[in-house]
């Protein structure tokens, strides 16, 4: 059973994620929105990263960031919808997968990783005469699993943001990575291994969050469908637990995301 959880958690996990890839990718950039102040209108493609803290490359850096006068109106925010074709027009069709190599990568380690632990802990703390786990131990198990997961994960999720913020640097400052493979390349050869888990306490924390909101929920969610009678175990079931499980988590990571994608950005780059 642990072996199936973590192979049925990995397949899934990497399904899911090429998916929602481009939903991802809309939702990096719209969180950096604004994050650097423009005097032009709002647009995806002008965007440039906040301040990069590169060893001995701060003061150049931080010489070139120009700060709003405090009577300054930000620019408005565009909706999601407005922010793809943006990405279209501007990078093309493709863009839309910018990073889903790495993509794959991150959920082949950090949701395998989470999903089969999860899984062997859940067996291992569910009570034999009952085939029930309290709520309590469930959240314990996913900030366990997501944490691990995380830190695992972590050298392709870097990745995997400096791939899909790529496109919002001026064509001379693009890394133009190739794959996951080149990016994870180039970067120890350039900043060394340990660059690969910069960021990485952002990411456990998020992980943890997320993997307790999210397959606690569910399990929780199913159980009282099955035992309340509203539904019979089955497809339906668990699509239903699925949706609700997805809302929980989302709206609990939501702010710690938003802050996540921006410092991470710092960090990373």
């Amino acid at each position: 059973m642990g072996v199936k959880g973590f192979v049925e958690g990995g397949i899934a996990s990497i399904i899911a994620g090429c998916s929602t890839h481009p939903l991802d990718l809309i939702k990096v950039r719209m969180q950096l929105q604004g994050e650097t102040p423009i005097s032009a209108p709002a647009t995806v493609h002008n965007l440039r990263p906040a301040l990069a803290f590169h060893s001995g490359a701060a003061a150049t850096h931080a010489a070139n960031i120009h700060f709003p006068a405090p009577s300054a109106v930000a620019p408005p925010r565009v909706g999601p919808v407005a922010v793809g074709v943006k990405i279209i027009q501007q990078e093309g069709v493709a863009a839309l997968f910018s990073g889903v190599s790495a993509t794959v990568l991150r959920q082949t380690l950090y949701s395998t990783t989470r999903m089969g632990l999860y899984d062997v802990l859940k067996q291992k703390w569910t009570d034999p005469d009952t085939n029930n786990m309290p709520l309590s131990r469930k959240i314990v198990a996913g900030l366990i699993a997501g944490g691990i997961g995380a830190a695992v994960g972590n050298p392709a999720d870097v990745a995997m943001v400096r791939m899909q913020a790529d496109g919002r640097l001026p064509m001379a400052e693009r890394r133009n990575y190739k794959s996951v493979v080149d990016a994870i390349t180039q970067m120890s050869k350039s900043e060394g291994i340990t660059s690969l888990w910069r960021g990485s306490s952002l990411t456990v924390n998020r992980a943890m969050l997320v993997t307790a909101s999210q397959l606690a929920s569910y399990d929780q969610f199913k159980e009282t469908i099955l035992e309340k009678g509203l539904m019979k175990d089955g497809l339906g079931t668990h699509v239903t637990a699925s949706f609700a499980a997805g809302f929980v988590a989302a709206v609990a990571s939501n702010p710690v995301d938003h802050g996540r994608s921006q410092l991470k950005q710092r960090i990373y780059y």
